[in-house]
Protein backbone atom coordinates (compact mmCIF):
# COMPACT_ATOMS: atom_id res chain seq x y z
CA UNK A 1 0.00 0.00 0.00
CA UNK A 2 2.89 2.60 0.91
CA UNK A 3 4.66 1.56 -2.19
CA UNK A 4 1.47 2.75 -4.00
CA UNK A 5 1.20 6.09 -2.14
CA UNK A 6 5.02 6.62 -3.24
CA UNK A 7 4.05 6.18 -6.95
CA UNK A 8 1.32 8.69 -7.10
CA UNK A 9 3.62 11.09 -5.16
CA UNK A 10 6.24 10.85 -7.00
CA UNK A 11 4.12 11.07 -10.49
CA UNK A 12 2.34 13.67 -9.06
CA UNK A 13 5.73 15.81 -8.60
CA UNK A 14 6.77 14.58 -12.13
CA UNK A 15 3.81 15.94 -13.56
CA UNK A 16 4.15 19.74 -11.55
CA UNK A 17 7.69 19.37 -12.70
CA UNK A 18 7.46 19.07 -16.12
CA UNK A 19 4.73 21.22 -16.27
CA UNK A 20 6.56 24.25 -14.56
CA UNK A 21 9.01 23.53 -16.96
CA UNK A 22 6.94 23.98 -19.97
CA UNK A 23 4.38 26.47 -19.23
CA UNK A 24 5.16 28.52 -15.93
CA UNK A 25 6.02 31.93 -16.84
CA UNK A 26 7.19 34.22 -13.83
CA UNK A 27 5.39 37.64 -13.76
CA UNK A 28 3.57 37.16 -16.87
CA UNK A 29 4.52 37.25 -20.16
CA UNK A 30 5.95 40.52 -20.36
CA UNK A 31 8.56 39.55 -17.81
CA UNK A 32 10.55 37.93 -20.61
CA UNK A 33 10.99 41.37 -22.38
CA UNK A 34 11.67 43.29 -19.38
CA UNK A 35 14.25 40.56 -18.22
CA UNK A 36 16.48 40.63 -22.11
CA UNK A 37 15.96 44.15 -22.20
CA UNK A 38 19.63 45.31 -21.83
CA UNK A 39 21.01 48.71 -20.39
CA UNK A 40 20.81 51.13 -22.81
CA UNK A 41 23.53 53.85 -21.30
CA UNK A 42 23.68 57.40 -21.82
CA UNK A 43 23.99 60.86 -20.60
CA UNK A 44 24.27 61.11 -16.50
CA UNK A 45 25.17 64.87 -14.79
CA UNK A 46 27.14 64.42 -11.66
CA UNK A 47 29.57 66.37 -9.36
CA UNK A 48 33.53 65.77 -8.61
CA UNK A 49 35.48 67.95 -6.42
CA UNK A 50 37.16 69.48 -9.54
CA UNK A 51 33.54 70.05 -10.89
CA UNK A 52 30.32 69.14 -13.30
CA UNK A 53 30.79 65.24 -14.61
CA UNK A 54 28.98 64.59 -17.08
CA UNK A 55 29.31 61.87 -19.92
CA UNK A 56 29.92 64.75 -22.65
CA UNK A 57 32.30 66.00 -20.90
CA UNK A 58 34.33 63.14 -22.50
CA UNK A 59 33.37 62.72 -26.37
CA UNK A 60 36.22 61.64 -27.92
CA UNK A 61 37.66 59.34 -25.29
CA UNK A 62 36.58 56.25 -24.19
CA UNK A 63 34.88 55.95 -20.49
CA UNK A 64 35.24 53.37 -17.76
CA UNK A 65 32.06 53.71 -15.52
CA UNK A 66 31.79 52.02 -12.17
CA UNK A 67 29.31 52.23 -9.95
CA UNK A 68 29.67 51.72 -5.81
CA UNK A 69 30.94 53.81 -2.80
CA UNK A 70 34.34 53.73 -1.06
CA UNK A 71 33.17 52.28 1.59
CA UNK A 72 32.65 49.19 0.32
CA UNK A 73 34.85 46.66 2.18
CA UNK A 74 35.77 44.09 -0.80
CA UNK A 75 33.92 44.49 -4.76
CA UNK A 76 35.08 48.19 -4.80
CA UNK A 77 38.59 48.02 -4.18
CA UNK A 78 39.28 44.65 -6.17
CA UNK A 79 37.29 46.14 -9.43
CA UNK A 80 39.43 49.93 -9.15
CA UNK A 81 42.06 47.94 -8.23
CA UNK A 82 42.34 45.95 -11.38
CA UNK A 83 40.58 48.90 -13.28
CA UNK A 84 44.23 50.43 -12.33
CA UNK A 85 46.29 47.21 -13.45
CA UNK A 86 44.49 47.91 -16.98
CA UNK A 87 45.13 51.49 -16.75
CA UNK A 88 49.07 50.84 -16.23
CA UNK A 89 49.04 48.62 -19.07
CA UNK A 90 47.92 51.39 -21.49
CA UNK A 91 50.49 53.76 -23.32
CA UNK A 92 50.91 57.02 -22.71
CA UNK A 93 49.20 57.81 -25.89
CA UNK A 94 46.15 55.18 -25.45
CA UNK A 95 45.93 56.52 -21.66
CA UNK A 96 45.04 60.11 -22.72
CA UNK A 97 41.98 58.69 -24.55
CA UNK A 98 40.50 57.41 -21.75
CA UNK A 99 38.88 58.43 -18.73
CA UNK A 100 37.37 56.35 -15.78
CA UNK A 101 34.55 58.07 -13.47
CA UNK A 102 33.57 55.97 -10.29
CA UNK A 103 30.12 57.39 -9.19
CA UNK A 104 29.59 56.80 -5.37
CA UNK A 105 25.81 55.29 -4.93
CA UNK A 106 26.46 56.55 -1.27
CA UNK A 107 26.42 60.44 -1.18
CA UNK A 108 25.40 60.69 2.49
CA UNK A 109 29.46 59.32 3.90
CA UNK A 110 31.30 59.74 0.17
CA UNK A 111 31.88 63.81 0.36
CA UNK A 112 33.70 65.13 -2.98
CA UNK A 113 36.64 65.26 -1.80
CA UNK A 114 36.63 62.09 -0.05
CA UNK A 115 35.74 60.40 -3.72
CA UNK A 116 38.80 62.35 -5.14
CA UNK A 117 40.91 61.17 -2.54
CA UNK A 118 39.46 57.89 -3.16
CA UNK A 119 39.91 57.18 -6.50
CA UNK A 120 43.15 59.19 -6.82
CA UNK A 121 44.40 56.51 -4.90
CA UNK A 122 43.73 53.94 -7.85
CA UNK A 123 44.96 55.71 -10.74
CA UNK A 124 45.23 59.39 -11.70
CA UNK A 125 42.74 58.96 -14.64
CA UNK A 126 39.94 57.48 -12.26
CA UNK A 127 37.49 60.59 -11.18
CA UNK A 128 35.16 60.07 -8.07
CA UNK A 129 31.86 61.56 -8.94
CA UNK A 130 28.35 61.47 -7.04
CA UNK A 131 25.30 63.91 -6.95
CA UNK A 132 21.77 64.12 -5.40
CA UNK A 133 19.86 60.69 -4.59
CA UNK A 134 18.14 61.32 -8.25
CA UNK A 135 20.70 62.17 -10.41
CA UNK A 136 22.08 59.09 -9.09
CA UNK A 137 18.84 56.70 -9.93
CA UNK A 138 18.77 58.07 -13.42
CA UNK A 139 22.33 57.05 -14.15
CA UNK A 140 22.24 53.46 -12.22
CA UNK A 141 18.79 53.36 -14.44
CA UNK A 142 20.33 54.14 -17.43
CA UNK A 143 23.11 51.76 -17.26
CA UNK A 144 20.73 48.96 -15.49
CA UNK A 145 23.26 48.83 -12.40
CA UNK A 146 21.28 48.34 -9.07
CA UNK A 147 22.14 49.40 -5.18
CA UNK A 148 20.25 48.68 -1.84
CA UNK A 149 21.25 50.55 1.00
CA UNK A 150 20.90 48.22 4.29
CA UNK A 151 20.67 49.70 7.47
CA UNK A 152 22.00 48.04 10.77
CA UNK A 153 21.29 48.89 14.44
CA UNK A 154 23.91 52.13 14.47
CA UNK A 155 22.10 54.69 12.27
CA UNK A 156 25.65 55.92 10.68
CA UNK A 157 26.73 52.77 9.93
CA UNK A 158 25.43 50.54 7.00
CA UNK A 159 26.12 49.34 3.91
CA UNK A 160 25.59 49.35 0.24
CA UNK A 161 25.03 46.00 -1.68
CA UNK A 162 25.16 47.60 -5.67
CA UNK A 163 25.88 45.71 -8.84
CA UNK A 164 29.00 45.30 -9.90
CA UNK A 165 29.84 46.40 -13.49
CA UNK A 166 32.43 47.67 -15.26
CA UNK A 167 30.59 49.51 -18.28
CA UNK A 168 33.19 50.55 -21.26
CA UNK A 169 31.75 53.59 -23.42
CA UNK A 170 32.39 54.23 -26.88
CA UNK A 171 34.35 57.92 -28.32
CA UNK A 172 30.91 59.10 -28.86
CA UNK A 173 28.88 58.08 -25.61
CA UNK A 174 27.43 54.73 -26.61
CA UNK A 175 27.89 51.79 -24.32
CA UNK A 176 29.61 49.12 -25.88
CA UNK A 177 30.69 46.74 -23.07
CA UNK A 178 29.41 45.36 -19.40
CA UNK A 179 31.94 43.26 -18.06
CA UNK A 180 30.66 41.36 -14.97
CA UNK A 181 33.06 41.81 -11.50
CA UNK A 182 36.22 39.15 -12.23
CA UNK A 183 36.63 39.88 -15.58
CA UNK A 184 40.11 40.23 -15.92
CA UNK A 185 42.41 42.82 -16.76
CA UNK A 186 43.39 41.71 -19.96
CA UNK A 187 39.66 41.56 -20.93
CA UNK A 188 39.19 44.96 -19.64
CA UNK A 189 42.18 46.29 -21.55
CA UNK A 190 40.99 44.87 -24.82
CA UNK A 191 37.17 46.36 -24.44
CA UNK A 192 39.03 49.01 -24.16
CA UNK A 193 41.22 49.11 -27.19
CA UNK A 194 39.22 47.76 -29.78
CA UNK A 195 37.17 51.71 -28.77
CA UNK A 196 40.71 53.88 -29.48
Amino acid sequence: MSNKITQVVVAGLVIVLVWLLLFWEPGGSDAESTLTAGPTGGEFSLQSADGPVTLNNYRGKVVVLYFGYTFCPDICPTSLSLLSVTLNELSAEELQQVQAVFVSVDPERDTLQHLKTYAGYFHKNIIGATGSREEIDAAVKKYGAGYNIVKSDAEADYSVDHTSYTYIIDKSGKLRFTLVHGASADEVSKSIRSLL
